[in-house]
């Protein structure tokens, strides 16, 4: 029963909240115009009575899920920094132009008419006044390690930095010195310029498990801290960048959040914020961070000596299909095979072959190409290494001294003409073939491909005209001749597949045709 007396403050209450769910569900609804709404997680106090589970969490089929993060939060935020950069990143979070936006055609009395007048003039939710200027800074998250002020946070975010201040979560601004950083893991370690003592988390030693709940803290759009919550929702992502794996979290990250941390339900970080697949820019529920196991190792080494130093074979390499294992006679696609060599590399010094198979490094197996350079940036620079490869179908094992993994590269450039070359028919493969050497210009080794049947399993695997093929079964090629060689090895040992090195522009791979059966 309604008390009479309660009635009017029930009905402005009441009407109060009409008018500002529409403002919520807009705010969380404008991703395009560089706005965030904030993911709560209901929980009613009376759900949590009638599991009898107490205050701290609503018991499930699977286990005891929070009611509330507000503890985790209260023990985490304060050592989460917003950084804010000048001279910096070329990824800045206020260089994102909005899209334009449509403004209703509001009557003056209505309850959002005042909301887009406001967002109208730059301001959402905070009254009149002009359009201010933003200035143009980078802007991203970050978070102390240490009671005596490192800080973590992404190389995009502090790259080329000329000056970097960081706001603690109290208000306080703090300037800071880069001490490293590592464009490869996104990774940079900052120092604050203060004796002061600061709250500081810590990196988690446990693996979080694909469903597990995590937070994340940041610093999105430049709005300050602010925390979201989401699971797992994958591990071993690989985002392109170099060998490393990554997580991947469904907690709302966006600009700005780069650099922040991913919090376990226990305050320890188990990631740290990195990139984001989204269409928009915005929030789709999908991003990724470095796992904190990762993180570790390269923070420990920034702090040490400023950079991360990796061993290096110099090869360039390629994993292993189904049709090349076939070509060479393995039982399965594993390994990486070796399509090119740097010059003076550690590897062509060893005698390593463009064609090997690479196996195995120090006994332990060799998955893929990705897997192969995560176990060689693992090790030191400078130590001898036992490699196994696999070469003419008999393993050998190539002791490498390992090089340091340089930190750029350089590509040579690939001078191009037009031919019109003597053509030599390999119909059972799909394409025309003619020295190299007829080609204006050309120097080498190796046979051009003119032509490719279009309806060929050579144009299914990805050959064009102008492609160079350089090895057929493993031996070198000049002429077509050479090919027809190549291939007729393949079949005597009963191949289902040829495989043969090309290069296409600046690059070399290898792939395998199948054979006709005679």
């Amino acid at each position: 029963m309604i008390d009479p007396a309660t009635t009017p403050s029930k009905a402005r209450s009441t009407k109060k909240l009409i008018r500002e769910k529409p403002v919520a569900f807009l705010l969380a609804g404008a991703l395009g115009v560089g706005l965030l709404g904030t993911t709560l997680i209901p929980n009613s106090p009376d759900a949590v009575a009638q599991t009898n589970s107490g205050p701290s969490g609503v018991m499930t089929p699977y286990g005891n899920a929070p009611s509330s993060f507000a503890d985790l939060v209260e023990k985490a935020r304060p050592a989460v920094v917003s950084i804010r950069v000048k001279g910096g990143s070329k990824q800045k979070t206020s260089d994102r132009k909005a899209p334009e936006f449509n403004m209703p055609d509001l009557p003056d009395d209505h309850p959002l008419n005042e909301f887009f007048k406001n967002f109208r003039n730059g301001k959402p939710g905070q009254g009149g006044g002009q359009r201010r200027q933003r200035p143009s800074l980078a802007q991203g998250s970050g978070f102390i390690i240490s009671d005596d002020g490192y800080v973590v946070t992404n190389h995009h975010v502090i790259n080329e930095a000329s000056e970097i201040t960081l706001t603690m979560d109290n208000g306080d601004e703090h300037k800071a010195d880069v001490i490293g950083s590592d464009e490869r893991t996104d990774l940079a370690l900052l120092k604050i310029k203060s004796k002061k003592k600061f709250p500081h988390v810590e990196f988690s030693n446990k693996t979080a498990r694909v469903g597990d709940w995590v937070l994340a803290v940041g610093n999105p759009f430049g709005l300050g801290g602010t925390v979201t919550a989401g699971i797992v929702s994958a591990h071993k992502r690989d985002i392109g960048s170099g060998p490393y794996d990554f997580l991947q979290i469904d907690a709302a990250v966006n600009r700005g959040n780069s650099g922040g941390p991913t919090f376990s339900l226990d305050g320890k970080v188990i990631g740290v914020n990195t990139a984001i697949f989204s269409p928009s820019g915005g929030n789709v529920g999908i991003a990724f961070a470095v796992p904190s196991k990762l993180a570790k190792s390269v923070i420990s080494q920034l702090k040490n000596g400023g950079k991360v130093a990796r061993g290096w074979l110099g090869v360039t390499i390629q994993s292993v299909n189904e049709d090349i294992a076939d070509s060479l006679g393995l039982k399965e696609p594993k390994g990486a095979m070796v399509t090119k060599l740097a010059d003076k590399s550690p590897a062509a010094k060893a005698d390593m072959q463009v064609g090997d198979l690479i196996i195995a490094v120090e006994g332990d197996d060799v998955d893929d190409s990705r897997d192969l350079s995560r176990k060689i940036a693992g090790l030191s620079p400078d130590k001898n290494v036992r490699v196994t490869v696999l070469r003419d179908g008999k393993k050998r094992d190539l002791s490498v001294e390992l090089g340091t993994f340089p930190s750029g590269k350089k590509l040579a450039a690939l001078k191009k003409g037009d031919t019109k070359p003597a053509i030599a028919e390999m119909e059972d493969l799909g394409i025309s073939l003619a020295p190299v050497s007829t080609r204006p210009g050309s120097k080498g080794k190796g046979v051009v491909i003119t032509e490719v049947d279009p309806d060929s399993k050579a144009a299914e695997k990805g050959l064009r005209a102008g492609d160079i093929i350089l090895e057929v079964a493993g031996n070198s090629v000049s002429n077509p001749d050479d090919v027809a060689k190549g291939v007729r090895k393949a079949k005597d040992k009963g191949r289902s597949a040829v495989h043969m090195l090309v290069r296409s522009g600046d690059s070399q791979r290898f792939i395998a045709l199948p054979l006709k059966k005679v």
